[in-house]
C-alpha cells in the first residue's frame, strides 16, 4: 500500500538546498489554529489518522476532501485506494483518473505511478478512464482546487490578523502549550509568506513534492515502462469552482499524532 504518498520525508530545513519545514509538525503552529486555515493540510493529516486507526472509509472521505483544496498528496492516496479497494471498491478506472490528477503538476512520484496504472489497463478501461477523468477534473483539478484554496487562505490571514489586507505588524498570538502552559509566538512566523500568500504556499509544496523520496510501491507485478510525459491524456474540460465540497465529520487532527 502505497503509505508513502502521504507520509513522503521531508528534508530539515537545515540543509542546504532542501526544502522548508513543514508547520504542522509543530505544535505551536497546529494550537495557534494553522491546520484550522489550510484545509489541504488538515483533512490529508486526518485521513492518515483515520488510516492509521484502520478507519479506512472514514479515510478515504477525509482524503478526497483535502482534494477539493487542490491537495496531490491526498488525490494520490484517492487513487491508491481505489487502486486496492482500500475504503471503498477497487475501481482501476477511476483510480488511473485520479492518479494522472495527482501527477497534474508534474510531480515525479505521481506521474511514474500514472504510467504503471495505464500500463495495467485494457483498451476499454482506457477510453472510460478518459471519459471519467472529465468529472474528476471538473471538480478537482487545479483550475477548480487552487482558486478554493486561495480563497480559504487569504481570508483566514484577515480573520486572524484582524486587518483587511491581512498585516501582522506587532501581533503576538496566545496559544496553549504541549505542556497546557500559555505560550506566545510571533505573528511574523505564523504569518510566513509561504504559508499564506496562495502562490507562494503551492510553491513550497512543489519544493516538498517535485521529487519526493517515496518508497515501496505496490500495484502489481512491475513492468518496464516509458519515461512518463507530464501532460494529462484526459481532455480539458471547463473548471466547478463551486462544486460541491465533499462531507466528512468537522475534525480536527490530534495533536499528538504524527503525520
Amino acid at each position: 500500500m502505497l503509505t508513502s504518498i502521504a507520509t513522503a520525508s521531508i528534508a530539515s530545513a537545515a540543509e542546504p538546498g532542501k526544502a522548508p519545514p513543514d508547520p504542522t509538525r509543530d505544535p505551536i503552529m497546529s494550537t495557534a489554529g494553522f491546520l484550522s486555515s489550510h484545509p489541504d493540510l488538515r483533512y490529508r493529516l486526518l485521513g492518515m489518522e483515520r488510516m492509521r486507526d484502520g478507519k479506512l472509509n472514514e479515510a478515504f472521505d477525509f482524503f478526497k476532501r483535502a482534494a477539493y483544496y487542490a491537495d496531490k498528496p491526498s488525490q494520490g492516496m484517492v487513487a491508491e485506494m481505489l487502486w486496492n479497494g482500500q475504503g471503498t471498491s477497487a475501481d482501476p478506472v477511476l483510480a488511473y483518473a485520479w492518479m494522472d490528477l495527482a501527477a497534474e503538476r508534474g510531480y515525479k512520484g505521481f506521474t511514474g505511478l500514472r504510467e504503471r496504472y495505464w500500463s495495467r489497463l485494457d483498451e476499454g478501461q482506457r477510453v472510460r478512464a478518459l471519459e471519467e477523468g472529465q468529472a474528476i477534473y471538473a471538480q478537482y483539478g487545479d483550475d477548480a482546487a487552487k482558486p478554493r484554496l486561495a480563497t480559504v487562505l487569504r481570508r483566514e490571514r484577515t480573520r486572524m490578523t484582524g486587518s483587511r489586507l491581512g498585516t501582522v505588524g506587532n501581533l503576538r498570538i496566545y496559544v496553549p502549550g504541549p505542556d497546557g502552559e500559555g505560550m506566545s509566538i510571533d505573528g511574523s512566523k505564523f504569518y510566513d509568506e509561504r504559508y499564506w500568500n496562495p502562490e507562494k504556499y503551492l510553491q513550497w509544496h512543489d519544493e516538498i513534492w517535485k521529487e519526493p523520496r517515496i518508497a515501496k510501491v505496490d500495484v502489481g507485478e512491475l513492468t518496464q515502462v516509458p519515461q512518463p510525459e507530464l501532460d494529462s491524456r484526459i481532455p480539458e474540460v471547463a473548471p466547478m469552482i463551486d462544486a460541491e465540497e465533499p462531507k466528512t465529520e468537522d475534525a480536527m487532527p490530534r495533536l499528538d499524532s504524527k503525520p
